[in-house]
């Protein structure tokens, strides 16, 4: 064999000086972090991978080191413009040096990191969850819910211990105001990996009472910039998209908003401002309240002078109405007596033509009428006699004519 042999240290060691003459001193990169470990000396060691758009699947990976001076410098520096912590599932561009290490093999050293990238990174996840729902019809349910006109019975989703939840509480207790509210917690993780099934649980178990309140607030109390990461979640931002009652966002964030902060009702700064939003909407509906007391006021002294000038013209008027009421009453008096004399003469006409026809018929029905056609009236001890079986012979009777009168006896 003529060809010459290496071990595997000279082989290792012809990679790196090559490499080192081939390669410029720096590059930008840009990569998806998969692993981040920072160890106890302050060395933070990653993993680089690159993933196929379409399938997803890797087609690159490299291990990365930040060396512990570096790495003070560039993870606040990225952390503070990024609002997220420098960890895995991130992409970042970062400008690396290229190194070989005959034990350790192929590995890039960061040197400088332009957080805008990430950052746009961040803005393009965010606005690709906000499209989502969107396109599913739900991005401003919730802000289309009408705010109650008094938001009194409130569920809290925040940390128990935080800060922010006892600002919350003491702004609503201590207004000059004095309205009552009542507060419940629903505890919830408010920083890192459990943000989201937390916030999902505590959501769950305020729907299942949503009748009991009138909003949900969601307020965070201080905390790293970073810890806003968990705010950014589809199944979150969609739960609290779609929740009944509207929801207040007070996460002490001021310079970005989350993605539960575009679908929320409304959104504010901070815990102790979501007080004020619902403080402000009790003073609202107190001065509604107020105008509309002062304008029913104003509206019954109007209707007590109104009605104090028509008493005084009804007073003015009532001798002129009594009047004109007397002259229509003496009038219709009058009127009646005419009807009723009249009609007093027509029953005298109908009552005297009624007389007359009895006259008559008393008078053709008289004895003397009779006696006067040539009738005879027999009596016997005074009575008339009707029948002649009335009379036996021997019976004395008196027989009355027209003129005179006659006494006979009976013999047969």
């Amino acid at each position: 064999m003529n060809e010459p042999t290496y071990s595997l240290f000279e082989l290792n060691s012809l990679v790196r000086s090559t490499l080192e003459r081939r390669m410029a001193d720096a590059y930008w990169v840009q990569a998806e972090l998969s692993e981040v470990h920072l160890n106890r000396n302050g060395h933070c060691y990653l993993e680089f991978v690159q993933r196929d758009e379409q399938t997803g699947t890797l087609v690159a990976k490299a291990r990365g080191t930040i060396w512990s001076s570096v790495y003070r410098l560039l993870a606040p520096y990225f952390e503070q413009t990024t609002g997220h912590p420098f960890a895995a599932g991130i992409r970042v561009l970062v400008q690396v040096e290229v190194s070989f290490h005959e034990l350790y093999g192929y590995s890039l050293n960061v040197t400088d990191i332009d957080p805008t990238y990430t950052l746009g990174d961040l803005m393009r996840h965010r606005k690709q969850i906000l499209d989502q729902l969107e396109r599913e019809g739900v991005l401003t349910l919730n802000k289309e819910l009408p705010m109650p006109l008094l938001p009194q019975r409130i569920a809290v989703i925040s940390s128990a211990t935080a800060a922010g939840y006892g600002d919350f509480c003491h702004q609503l207790t201590t207004h000059r105001a004095g309205y009552y509210f009542h507060v419940e917690l629903f505890p919830a993780v408010m920083q890192g990996n459990q943000v989201e099934e937390s916030m999902l649980q505590a959501l769950d178990a305020i729907m299942v009472r949503q009748q009991e309140f009138d909003v949900v607030v969601i307020i965070r109390g201080g905390g790293a910039v970073s810890d806003l990461t968990g705010f950014d979640t589809y199944l979150l931002a969609s739960a609290c998209a779609q929740f009944p009652l509207p929801i207040i966002t007070g996460i002490g964030h001021e310079r970005d908003d989350t993605v539960i902060d575009c679908v929320a009702h409304t959104r504010v700064k901070t815990p102790t401002a979501a007080a004020e939003y619902l403080l402000g909407c009790m003073d609202e509906a107190a001065a509604r309240l107020d105008d509309l007391a002062l304008r029913l006021h104003t509206a019954v002294e109007q209707r007590l002078v109104r009605e104090q000038l028509r008493l005084e013209n009804l007073r003015h008027r009532i001798p002129q109405l009594l009047y004109q009421r007397m002259a229509t009453a003496r009038q219709q008096l009058h009127s009646l007596q005419e009807r009723l004399h009249y009609a007093v003469r027509q029953r005298q006409k109908s009552e005297a033509h009624q007389l007359a026809l009895l006259k008559q018929r008393v008078a053709d029905a008289s004895p003397q009428r009779l006696l006067a056609l040539g009738y005879t009236l027999t009596l016997k001890e005074g009575r008339f006699v009707k029948e002649a079986s009335q009379l036996v012979p021997g019976d004395c009777v008196e027989i009355r004519f027209r003129q005179g009168e006659v006494k006979a006896i009976i013999s047969d």
